[in-house]
């Protein structure tokens, strides 16, 4: 069974509002792109339903070093 991700995205009319559900691969996607940053708030079912910031969660946290070693 495939896991739905939700993140928080902010924009400039709200503080922030809740994305998803989007699939692991979308996830890992948008960590590329640097949509998604190390202090963004994740939840899953896998974080329990709770947010946790991206930087907290290990295979996130590696793509966005591999993708984004310069940023460090």
């Amino acid at each position: 069974m495939a896991v739905g991700w939700y993140y928080m995205a902010s924009n400039w009319l709200r503080k922030g509002r809740r994305v998803g559900p989007i699939s692991e691969a979308d996830l890992l996607r948008q960590i590329e792109k640097g949509k998604i940053s190390p202090e963004t708030l994740l939840q899953s079912s896998k974080t329990k339903g709770k947010w946790v910031p991206m930087n907290t969660i290990g295979p996130a946290m590696k793509r966005w070093r591999q993708c984004h070693a310069e940023d460090e």
